[in-house]
């Protein structure tokens, strides 16, 4: 009898509460009963039950606050992963993000030819940016990478066969895989070889014994193993062969890439990955690859290849239907306009610069965020290994530094959940009953507020 819960007051009363209502001031009537509802079904559900209409109208407010707040926002990435894509993968250089800013602001020539006064295209804006940097014969941007190989394989195999080996049949991220792909698109998929070992005369072999027009194979597919690896006794055909081959029968190529690396991102551990300028260097029909992954730029599928077939992909109804909008294209072209310059690339693009950044200098940050708290933090700099994500460089890690964190009386996960509720989240990990902050991932530029956020978390 002496719950508290078994009175709560009813939605009305508190809406009646001059409190309640004051708290509410300016907004809508369905938005503070929604509130209301909110806050007396949390009481029901076990949580503390206000003591008096100056609580309930305290957790009104919370709760009110809670809604109007945007759920996408900046985060500091303490996790040491630098292409993690829940925290939205790769963070746009500034020019990107003055770019982004500028189209944002009123209309813009996005379709619009200042020349000649009437419609232009919006591709031009980065097609020969992707020209200049890849030397393909021609480019086409829409909206994601999956997109791009959607399109690319509608327009090379509606209706027929696509050659695959049984070994790139992989699943990309969100669960999404290549046969579904394929499948999605309109296209048969036809596997060849064994999960370990296919070679030229696999495909070559397909392709001959398909001739029929209800059987015909129409495009070859090979498939990047960028977030796996096969080793042992393992062999495959190469790009360079495939498009030999491709060549002899008349058969279009299209490559999927994935990352989009455009040149050698710097560390002695992540040489060797193919890049982009390579690929469409080889005579491709088509290599699609994303923007936001180790191009560093925003969420883009990019297309490069022969003229004649980038034509048919322009063509393609689905064209439309996947096409990258304005903010998408200015963050783009931005990037790829810093790319003309390898060195300034690597100096202004944060992830090329989070991958080739020396150890030391990443402990240096960690020192310095150390030294920043309290003497009875608990705050240890300690050695991580960092990750670049985004399904590239699978199994290999960089040597990096972080902070630990431990504080008496508060739980790991207690004082993550601090951090992630900071005025800028800091989002870290929680390893061994301690929170770890990882530096490589933390740009110079945000110490300060990662300082602060800290501090905070551990008050």
């Amino acid at each position: 009898m002496t719950d508290r819960r078994r009175a709560l007051p009813s939605v009305d009363r508190l809406l009646r509460e001059p409190l309640v209502a004051a708290a509410g001031a300016g907004r809508p009537r369905t938005e503070l009963a929604r509130a209301v509802r909110a806050a007396v079904a949390d009481a029901r559900a076990g949580g503390a039950v206000p003591a008096d209409a100056a609580g309930w109208a305290a957790a009104v407010e919370r709760l009110l606050a809670r809604a109007a707040a945007p759920t996408l926002r900046r985060c500091i990435n303490a996790t040491g992963v630098v292409l993690h894509t829940n925290l939205g993968r790769a963070p746009l250089a500034e020019a990107a993000a003055r770019a982004v800013a500028e189209a944002a602001q009123g209309f813009g020539t996005l379709e619009y030819d200042l020349g000649s006064g009437e419609r232009g295209d919006r591709q031009r804006h980065v097609d020969h940016l992707l020209r200049e940097l890849t030397g393909a014969e021609d480019a086409l941007v829409v909206n994601n990478c999956a997109s791009a190989l959607a399109l690319a394989l509608n327009s090379a195999a509606r209706g027929g066969g696509v050659v695959v080996s049984r070994g790139e049949l992989v699943e990309i991220g969100g669960g999404f895989r290549i046969p579904e792909i394929l499948r999605a698109s309109g296209a048969a998929l036809v596997e060849v070889g064994t999960t370990n070992r296919t070679r030229v005369a696999d495909y070559a072999r397909e392709l001959a014994g398909r001739r029929s027009a209800a059987a015909r194979v129409c495009a070859i597919l090979k498939v990047h193993r960028s977030n796996f690896r096969l080793e042992g006794f393992v062999a495959e055909a190469t790009l360079d062969e495939l498009v030999e081959l491709g060549r002899r029968r008349r058969v279009p190529v299209v490559y999927d890439l994935g990352g989009g690396l455009m040149l050698d991102p710097g560390p002695e551990e992540l040489r060797g990955e193919p890049t982009l300028p390579g690929a469409a260097r080889t005579g491709a029909a088509a290599v699609v690859a994303s923007g936001d992954k180790l191009l560093g730029g925003p969420q883009a599928g990019i297309l490069v290849g022969r003229r004649g077939f980038v034509a048919r992909c322009r063509r393609n109804p689905l064209a439309r239907v996947v096409r990258a909008d304005k903010l998408t294209l200015a963050a783009l072209g931005a990037t790829l306009a810093l790319y003309r310059d390898p060195d300034v690339a690597r100096r202004e693009i944060p992830v090329l610069r989070m991958l080739a950044e020396p150890a030391d200098w990443v402990a240096e940050r960690a020192r310095r965020l150390a030294s920043a708290l309290p003497s009875g933090s608990g705050a240890e700099v300690v050695e991580t290994r960092a990750a670049v994500g985004g399904g590239a460089f699978p199994g290999i890690t960089l040597p990096s530094f972080g902070v630990a964190l431990r504080t008496p009386g508060v739980a790991a996960p207690d004082l993550a959940g601090r951090l992630r509720s900071a005025a800028v989240p800091v989002v870290g990990l929680v390893a061994r009953d301690r929170v770890v902050l990882d530096l490589r991932t933390v740009a110079p530029a945000e110490m300060d507020e990662l300082v602060l956020a800290v501090r905070a978390a551990l008050a």
